[in-house]
């Protein structure tokens, strides 16, 4: 397969590495200083998929010009979720290719699922209260991180006493940590809490290309959920 990473950051090194490792042909970087080859023959003919880590402000419109040119794309940026409607609509309408997680490391979205169990669990017992805590290398842009929001949805789906108003996420930039989410539940008497850290990058950039593959071939709007089957 062969894949264009828009974005050559350390994320995009390590999807580069993960990607190679796994037999696959990158065709095309495209960084800030050449947005031109979005025209170039590499991206146009020679793209089976675009894996995308950039920014938030500049992620949709890279999503755009993917779909104007029908490349399927891998959405690893987060923070632009304002636009998430318009992105499943161009999937249905348009058959574009889309794949969305707010986390592509495969031991996050086990994660996801504890932390949906635990939360339908807890809603019986209002005796606890429910916090959470992220904490992220100090380049990243959003707080709360995509992670985060992700936890929390789920938190206030399953627990009646809570809404996104007043669940707390503390959210904080240290040196260079890839990535710690932990979710509290506190009562008088005791505390429970389920956490994940990252090591380093490497789960998520290897979860990105899983997902490229995955979605090779295909027309829609897919998530870890349609990829891991849960």
């Amino acid at each position: 397969m062969k894949i264009t990473l828009i974005g050559y950051g350390k994320m995009g090194r390590e999807i580069e590495k993960a990607a190679v490792e796994r037999g696959h042909e990158i065709a095309l970087i495209i960084d800030v200083d050449n947005q031109a080859d979005f025209n170039s023959v590499a991206f146009l003919s020679a793209t089976d998929v675009a894996i995308e880590f950039t920014r938030p402000e500049s992620a949709y419109a890279n999503y755009q010009k993917c779909f104007e040119r029908h490349i399927p794309v891998v959405a690893g940026t987060t923070g632009w979720l304002q636009h998430l409607e318009a992105i499943q609509k161009a999937c249905r309408e348009q058959q574009q290719t889309f794949f969305y997680a707010s986390n592509y490391s495969m031991g996050v979205n086990l994660f996801f699922m504890l932390n949906q169990h635990l939360a339908k669990w807890m809603n019986r017992f209002s005796e606890y209260d429910v916090r959470m805590e992220e904490i992220h290398h100090i380049h990243k842009i959003d707080a709360p991180s995509g992670t985060a929001i992700t936890l929390a949805e789920d938190i206030v789906t399953s627990i009646d006493r809570k809404s996104r108003n007043n669940l707390l996420i503390e959210s904080k930039r240290e040196g260079e940590i890839p990535g710690i989410h932990e979710v509290f539940y506190e009562s008088e008497t005791d505390s429970i809490s389920i956490r994940h850290e990252a090591k380093n990058r490497k789960g998520f950039a290897l979860g990105a290309v899983l997902a490229a593959e995955f979605i090779h071939g295909k027309t829609g709007f897919f998530t870890m959920n349609d990829l891991l089957q849960f």
